[in-house]
């Protein structure tokens, strides 16, 4: 991931001794240095954390067919509204 980039940054951590155990047996049965192991792990987390919340773009007729059906009317849902009418399992019984 950052690894053939130069690493000119630091970020310091405080972390628990039962943390740190755990880190390092962990980097020691990958072969790695705890900060290799570290920053590979951040790293991949951080990667499964940000594609959905970083911006993306859509053609022209995508964003057309999107705002369409953000203006059409909503289909008519019988289940859910017979679900919703219903007593669910924590309401209070009818007096």
């Amino acid at each position: 991931m950052a690894s053939s980039s130069i690493r000119s940054e630091k970020l310091d951590l405080r972390i628990s001794s039962e943390a740190k155990k755990t880190l390092q047996a962990a980097a020691r049965s990958q072969s790695r240095s705890l900060s290799e192991f570290v920053l590979e792990s951040a790293l991949r987390r951080a990667a499964e954390t940000l594609p959905d919340r970083q911006r993306f773009g859509i053609g022209e007729e995508e964003w057309r067919s999107f705002l369409a059906a953000l203006e059409a009317r909503p289909r008519p849902l019988p289940r859910l509204k017979k679900l919703l009418r219903s007593r669910g399992p924590f309401d209070a019984a009818p007096e």
